[in-house]
């Protein structure tokens, strides 16, 4: 029984699944096993002497009994690791499976002619080059030799010889481009970046994050399954407890990430992650030579010149003027605004912090003009460097 069902199991983001299921009839796997279990629950009655009454009739076969990638933590734990008994049980003639745990798929593959269709990722591409050095003066200010190491770390991915992920290492203060250089690329190619902060991993459930735990928990392998971004951000890599290093390795030198659930082959993409280590001796101090050794660059970023700080805040000023209101913006005179953040803040290198205090200089002459005051244009209006960096 189900000998004959025909089971395709999907790898890549839900939203290109859900493409490939089209418009026909579904049947979801969690509504099945629940009307299963309903079914077992009710308890007949009999009584000596009435004729018994008949057996309610099977449910009909599913035409396509569907699960998403999400489903299977909302499965028994018994029915993954008998996952082919469940399916003979309902009995679908097709069996579509979107990013399914490992155990799953191979005790698929003992019993039924198991076909396999993935997403194919954004690559990169002699155009993407392109647009990176054209646009990176637009999206980031100075950091000019980043533009120039980033092009050729970039190159080998355009290569049909590359089949694993090129992984980079960005290090340097904080605020000052690096984050903000993975989001331009990522936007390059398209899809949702995948971002995760390893500040976080530091507890047990982070551990199990990492490693794999049960089967109804999150984890980074699914979350990579699940991503539909050729660049994978791993942000503030070197807060994570160095227990957590040892499970990149196989993914940094192989592009293959495994946790006790799933299994994940990269191929081409891109891995950036992130840190505030000053220099390469200390990243090598910090992650040893086993970790050290697997990146293909270590890029640093330099803290911004007092020019280039100016040249910050001038675009942070028009983007967010330019965001308001034709009401608002008659309120504030921009080369003000510009020059008062020039001397009260040349000093605060950091973008992010910037940002914030030009959101709050903004905001404090609107209220005014609300109000109808009429401020001493000789009383500073800015934050502190002190405060802004609190």
């Amino acid at each position: 029984m189900g000998s004959d069902t025909k089971v395709t199991v999907y790898y890549g983001p839900l939203a290109w699944f859900e493409k490939q299921l089209g418009k026909g009839s579904r049947r979801y796997l969690l509504d099945a096993v629940n009307e299963r279990d309903e079914a077992r629950r009710r308890i007949r009655h009999t009584v000596d002497g009435q004729e018994r009454t008949e057996e309610e009739p099977p449910a009909p076969r599913p035409d396509r009994l569907v699960a998403m990638s999400s489903d299977y933590a909302s499965v028994h734990e018994h029915a993954i690791t008998n996952f082919v008994g469940l399916v003979r049980e309902i009995n679908p003639k097709q069996l579509l499976l979107h990013n399914p745990p490992e155990l799953i798929h191979t005790q698929l593959d003992r019993v039924f002619k198991t076909k396999v269709e993935s997403f194919t990722y954004p690559l990169v591409t002699r155009d993407t080059l392109i647009q990176f050095r054209d646009g990176f003066a637009d999206h980031l200010v100075g950091q000019q030799r980043v533009r120039e190491r980033m092009l050729a770390a970039l190159y080998p991915l355009t290569t049909d010889r590359r089949a694993k992920p090129v992984v980079l290492m960005f290090y340097g203060p904080s605020g000052v481009g690096k984050t903000e250089t993975a989001q331009f690329i990522n936007g390059l190619l398209g899809g949702k970046l995948l971002r995760k902060q390893f500040s976080m991993f530091h507890s047990d459930k982070f551990a199990s994050y990492v490693f794999g735990g049960t089967h109804s928990e999150s984890s980074f392998a699914r979350d990579l399954l699940d991503r539909s971004s050729g660049v994978i951000l791993i942000d503030e890599f070197d807060k994570a407890n160095s227990v957590f290093h040892s499970a990149f390795y196989e993914v940094f030198d192989e592009g293959v990430f495994q946790d006790k659930n799933y299994r994940v082959q990269l191929g081409p993409a891109l891995i950036i992650c992130t840190s505030n280590y000053g220099s390469e001796d200390e990243i090598r101090q910090a992650l040893g030579d086993a970790l050290y050794s697997r990146f293909d660059a270590l890029i640093p970023f330099e803290p911004l010149s007092q020019d280039e700080i100016k040249q910050v805040i001038d675009r942070l000023v028009d983007g967010r003027l330019e965001a308001l209101s034709l009401h608002e913006r008659a309120a504030l005179n921009s080369d003000e605004i510009k020059s008062l953040l020039h001397a009260r803040a040349s000093s605060t290198g950091n973008v992010r912090k910037l940002g914030k205090l030009v959101d709050e200089v903004i905001s404090l002459l609107l209220v005014r003009a609300v109000l109808d005051e009429t401020p001493d244009p000789t009383v500073a209006t800015v934050p502190d460097d002190e405060e802004t960096a609190a």
